[in-house]
């Protein structure tokens, strides 16, 4: 399949980025170098100029009485709303109408190219390096899981340039299922909806897609993966320019090998750092979605457990009179003040990542 982006490759932007692709060992990126950036600059044009003022004009009250902070995460919701919901239109299209993917042996997964598995993965690694710019720039607002996130999906994107594990590039980014209904659910909040109806809905879709895309799609995933990478960490790809001329004149190769596998050479192989830092990245992704499942639950549960909100409510009585006066309320010394928040924690403690 030809890569689908509507606009073709610059040619002054490819011959600018060629003597890095070719350092790097990544042929494919001059092709899709412009789908990269051109993403990267849309997603901080919604942020800058496109959320701040359709968000001024639709909820106009809630969004003026944002702190300075608080607007920023807002404006980065609209842009994981936006990216979410079309890169996952956009994979699954690819995923049904790319018949070279679709058919791929385990040589094609690890070392093959199409247009349109490539063009996700060039999507996503433009929005990954806007996220990254942000959560380094404001890593007191979003906090150091997000940061790794970050850091983590650009690389595991990026490496498809060379290409390598291209066909995954649909798959994982399936992953992003969950993030339209987490953004929701940030929303929701935002809007003096929590505890309603609404949102106890929307969070239960948003755990049961977080469950099954990130928790059980994505490990089964990562499973598929390490087992290509197995493979051919242990072999190198069998294919016409790998072969010596009495093997190639036996040799038998899918008609798509022509265009799948066209960018394998002689010296083509997977170098052991190339599978540890995928593997790192994968397991870190892995790691976090997990540990934000288990998050999400419990802030999902505290929007809802009536009990909850009484003790929290009374929690923050007690620590404004308390801060105020300098006394407790029960007549004793104030002796510690409320623990702040570290860069761990990133936004506040029931709230779930802007992922």
């Amino acid at each position: 399949m030809r890569d689908p982006f509507p606009i073709p490759p610059i040619p002054a932007l490819s011959r600018a980025v060629q003597p890095w692709a070719d350092r790097f060992g990544l042929p494919t990126l001059p092709l899709h170098i412009h789908e990269v950036l051109l993403m990267a600059v849309f997603y901080h044009f919604v942020y800058s100029v496109v959320s701040p003022i359709l968000s001024s004009r639709l909820f106009p009250k809630q969004y003026s009485a944002l702190a300075r902070s608080r607007k920023l995460s807002w404006d980065v919701h609209v842009v994981s709303l936006v990216q979410s919901t079309t890169i996952n239109a956009l994979a699954l299209w690819v995923m049904f109408v790319d018949d070279e993917r679709r058919n791929m042996d385990w040589q094609e997964r690890i070392w093959g190219y199409t247009g349109g598995a490539a063009m996700i993965q060039a999507l996503a690694a433009g929005y990954f390096l806007w996220d990254l710019i942000m959560t380094a720039s404001h890593v007191n607002i979003f906090g150091l899981g997000m940061l790794a996130h970050a850091i983590s999906a650009l690389l595991a994107y990026s490496f498809g340039f060379r290409p390598f594990v291209n066909y995954y590039s649909c798959n994982f980014i399936l992953w992003e299922l969950s993030s339209p209904f987490l953004n929701i659910h940030w929303f929701f909040d935002k809007l003096g909806m929590t505890g309603s109806r609404a949102q106890l809905y929307n969070g239960l879709i948003l755990i049961f897609t977080f469950f099954c895309c990130r928790l059980v799609w994505g490990t089964y995933q990562s499973v598929l993966v390490a087992r290509d990478l197995w493979k051919g960490l242990h072999s190198v790809p069998t294919v016409l320019a790998t072969l010596a001329p009495e093997e190639a004149l036996k040799a038998t190769f899918p008609s798509q090998y022509v265009n799948t596998m066209k960018y394998v050479s002689s010296s083509t192989s997977i170098p052991v750092w190339l599978a540890a830092v995928y593997i790192g990245a994968n397991l870190t992704l892995n790691s976090l979605n997990f540990y934000w499942f288990f998050k999400m639950i419990d802030a999902v549960r505290k929007r809802f457990d009536h009990k909850e909100k009484e003790v929290k409510v009374e929690e923050k009585v007690a620590q404004h009179q308390a801060i105020s006066t300098g006394v407790q309320p029960d007549g004793a010394e104030l002796k510690s003040r409320p623990r702040r928040g570290t860069l761990l924690d990133g936004e506040e403690e029931d709230e779930p990542p802007p992922i």
